[in-house]
């Protein structure tokens, strides 16, 4: 059957940012004419209160996904041809609520407000995700004013303490892409986990996460993030500038202990000292040295002696997207109260370009997400987390 015909109180047309080609800020084209799109079978339509903005948004935007050529401008195709094709819609982290619903669609879910899982599934069900893609890459996400996804994976999230923009920025793109990396290497509870980059998005979900499991997560970050990132849930933070005798500093924070595991997302050199930091005492040991790894902010290149890493045995991890079942395990959490956002500041979505920009060059008083809102949501959804004493 084909799309549902849109009810009288949508609109036909709608505002959206596209991303009309690879390049810089203004390639994304902001316009009030945009077909409103249909709920299919089996969707919902949802009228967008809020999306988070990711670094995949920028390094898709940019073409920054090379696999063989460092050179490469492209967009990730794994196992087949770039689903990113233009004009395209960004915006992975959905928030919204549900305003028209699909053949198949209880209308019971009308009004629900929910949270987008943004994968784009490869099949029904499985417990691994090797095609990973998403909603603001292989099809339109959530940078306009409403969006169409299937309803299975536009859950319902009824907390009326957290805002709408407050959800978004506990959205999958970074919260599901953590679990992942923790439940590739298998962390479990008591064990010391070194999170790197641990102010962004993914970096605050680890830190919250890792406490949820009952595990010790240890932030590698600037000092002067070091009181939020503890009042999150780091034991300690280790200073990112000064990465001199880290092995040193790591024991004095764990009590001459060596990291489990290591979580991380930033790559480049800094990769070696972190394996320095799990492997110095492998008789203190009991479980293999784990790396997941989830990013290159450091560095797409990274110099590592293989003798180290079969001698030692460490088992390293390439983390991209996770499972449907990693999701709803979230969703639960979220729904308890046992994760909380961390949302940064709010931009309208026809400011974009300065959410980009700002996004690049953030200071040293960053932290957590950025959430982009429809102009015509901003008075009741943004304008209570806009920049304005954050800059």
């Amino acid at each position: 059957m084909g799309a549902a015909p849109l009810p009288d109180t949508v609109p036909a047309t709608m505002a959206a940012m596209r991303l009309v080609g690879h390049g810089d800020v203004d390639q994304l084209v902001y316009a009030e004419t945009v077909p409103t799109p249909r709920p299919g079978a089996g969707e919902v339509l949802v009228k967008v209160t809020a999306t988070a903005k990711n670094n995949t948004d920028r390094k898709a935007r940019e073409g920054l996904y090379p696999t063989k050529d460092q050179g490469d401008v492209t967009s990730f195709a794994m196992g087949g041809s770039p689903t990113l094709t233009f004009p395209r819609i960004q915006g992975a982290d959905v928030v919204g609520r549900v305003v028209a619903t699909g053949d198949g669609v209880e209308a019971s879910r009308l009004g629900e407000r929910g949270l987008l899982d943004f994968n784009l599934y490869a099949d029904a069900r499985r417990d691994i995700n090797l095609t990973p893609d998403y909603y603001g890459h292989g099809a339109d996400g959530g940078f306009a004013e409403y969006v169409a996804v299937p309803s299975d994976q536009f859950h319902h999230v009824p907390n009326a303490e957290l805002a709408d923009a407050e959800l978004a920025a506990m959205g999958m793109c970074s919260y599901q892409t953590a679990y992942h990396m923790m439940t590739a290497a298998g962390v479990t509870s008591g064990e010391r986990v070194l999170v790197t980059g641990a102010s962004g998005g993914v970096g605050t979900a680890l830190i919250q996460l890792c406490r949820v499991v009952g595990a010790i997560p240890y932030a590698l970050s600037q000092p002067d993030k070091a009181d939020a990132l503890i009042e999150l849930g780091a034991e300690a933070v280790l200073d990112r500038s000064d990465m001199s005798d880290f092995e040193e500093r790591v024991k004095a924070v764990t009590g001459g202990a060596p990291l489990d595991a290591v979580m991380d997302l930033v790559g480049g050199e800094m990769t070696d000292r972190f394996i320095d930091a799990m492997i110095f005492d492998m008789s203190a040991r009991s479980t293999y040295p784990r790396l997941s790894i989830a990013g290159a902010s450091g560095g797409n290149v990274s110099e590592i002696m293989w003798t180290r890493i079969y001698l030692y045995q460490v088992q390293i991890f390439g983390v991209s997207h996770g499972t449907r079942e990693e999701a709803e395990q979230l969703m639960e959490w979220i729904r308890g109260g046992q994760l909380r956002p961390v949302l940064h500041a709010a931009f309208r979505l026809s400011d974009l370009h300065a959410a980009e920009r700002y996004f690049v060059h953030r200071g040293s008083h960053y932290l957590g997400k950025i959430v982009i809102v429809p102009d015509a949501e901003w008075d009741e959804h943004g304008a209570p987390f806009a920049l304005e004493g954050k800059q």
